[in-house]
């Protein structure tokens, strides 16, 4: 220490000794994991017993075609299981399907290479192993007009190419992409190589038109309806048929132990509560923990529950507002809000500043939200960001989810089970005493109990593959 320092005349009390007689104010532990759970707050909630919801619907008649997968890219090949998936190979003997698996050629394009070589639809059938691909045809005054933006295990038309269709269509590739195509020639030559393989095929193909024509839209038996003039005219008889086996939704938990020292909670109580805050801090997290898993959980989470026909693609990789429109376009019935990452939100609302109409923004809770044809974007940090090798990076690619909720509506619901035993805080939420060991550590189990079930196929729509780290460049 300097001997001037301690020469220098003191003419007044050092502030750092005066703390040692004063209090402080203090806050409560902050922990920044901690977000508004905004989906556990919009989502209608319903009460279920004994920990199961059952989802009753009527029974799908016609079964309308699915993605086919392809679990490795780096030896990309088609199993004939999956081809069952589309109609009417679903419908041929199993031992036939083996021989027609050959038949698909595999391919390669680059973004902006043309997929078919003929202008006729019915010329060629593919399904997309990896990559995406845009399939247009041309309107009555001649324009192109956009069909679909196709991706992994999407095909194209079976039913233009079942009826050789000769509608002008146009397919190339917007990325790389790895497509497996069956050219008409090689497939009539299949069926006609045998007079038994061409009846198999041709009472596949009978049984399937016959389920779509006793199907509704949506692939549900049809209820026998007559519409008509007045006058003595027969009634069709007719009955709304259930799923024999229908989905139930088994409640899922979050659940951890908290240990607390009896001597913390005895002295150091004051002024802030210690064991309020340590059940406070575990049960945020607890929470957080229970929206991620309604958002990603692979059985029964929104991101895995969207049907193929409710998912669409993004025409340039940023999330436009025909993107969204075409979104809309699914979930039409009361569209309640769309749900995406924060990122995804920002990227939305970038497109739209460019294209000269800045989205609207209502107040929920206290908190502006962007809206979109007025219907809110609700952000959530749970929706993953694929290709975000880090916190703080904007790249990558994430989906932007929009749904109908409620029972009533057919929509997608919370699902709980309040009063169980030992609930506190919330409903579902136990904390049960776990006693306190010879080191005098108190215990709490600590369970919530929740899922999420998606009551219709089109309650829950998803726009894949968007893009988050476009920006305009404006000078």
């Amino acid at each position: 220490m300097d001997i001037n320092e301690n020469l220098m005349t003191q003419y007044s009390l050092k502030p750092n000794i005066a703390r040692n007689l004063s209090h402080s104010t203090k806050s409560v532990p902050m922990m920044e994991e901690i977000t508004p759970r905004w989906l556990l707050t919009f989502l209608p909630w319903t009460a279920v017993e004994s920990g199961i919801y059952r989802v009753n619907k009527l029974k799908e008649h016609y079964v309308t075609p699915g993605n086919v997968p392809f679990e490795a890219y780096e030896d990309l090949t088609i199993h004939p299981k999956h081809l069952h998936r589309i109609p009417p190979f679903r419908y041929i003997d199993p031992s036939l399907i083996d021989s027609v698996v050959p038949l698909f050629e595999k391919e390669e394009y680059n973004p902006g290479k043309a997929v078919t070589n003929s202008e006729n639809e019915g010329n060629k059938f593919f399904i997309v192993a990896k990559g995406q691909v845009e399939v247009s045809t041309l309107g009555h005054r001649g324009k192109k007009l956009i069909v679909s933006i196709l991706s992994d295990g999407d095909h194209s038309n079976i039913d233009a190419f079942m009826q050789k269709s000769n509608r002008y269509i146009g397919v190339r590739a917007l990325t790389p992409c790895v497509l497996f195509s069956l050219e008409r020639t090689a497939f009539e030559n299949w069926i006609n190589q045998s007079s038994q393989l061409r009846e198999n095929f041709n009472n596949a193909l009978h049984k399937w038109e016959n389920e779509r024509a006793n199907a509704n839209k949506h692939g549900e038996k049809l209820i026998n309806l007559h519409s008509g003039h007045l006058g003595e005219n027969t009634a069709p008889h007719t009955f709304p048929d259930y799923e024999e086996y229908p989905r139930e939704y088994i409640l899922s938990y979050v659940q951890t132990i908290l240990r607390v020292n009896t001597q913390v909670s005895d002295i150091f109580n004051i002024p802030i509560d210690q064991l309020h805050e340590q059940m406070r801090l575990t049960i945020e997290a607890m929470k957080e923990k229970q929206e991620w898993e309604m958002i990603n959980n692979r059985d029964f989470g929104l991101l895995n529950a969207v049907a193929p026909s409710m998912k669409v693609q993004t025409k340039k990789g940023m999330p436009t507002p025909d993107d969204m429109d075409e979104l809309l376009a699914r979930v039409w019935k009361k569209p309640a809000f769309f749900l995406a990452h924060p990122k995804a939100i920002a990227a939305f609302t970038r497109e739209c500043t460019r294209r000269g109409v800045p989205p609207k923004t209502v107040n929920f809770y206290g908190s502006p939200f962007v809206t979109w044809r007025g219907v809110p974007l609700i952000p959530s940090d749970k929706l993953p960001i694929k290709g975000d090798s880090s916190r703080q990076s904007r790249c990558g690619t994430t989906s932007i989810l929009l749904m109908r909720v409620g029972e009533g509506e057919q929509g997608v619901i919370g699902l709980h089970q309040p009063g169980i035993p030992d609930e506190k805080h919330s409903p579902s939420l136990s904390v049960k005493f776990g006693g306190i060991d010879n080191t005098g550590i108190t215990s709490y189990i600590l369970s919530l109990y929740f899922s999420v079930a998606v009551l219709t196929n089109d309650a829950l729509g998803m726009l894949e593959d968007v893009e988050v780290g476009y920006y305009h460049d404006y000078e």
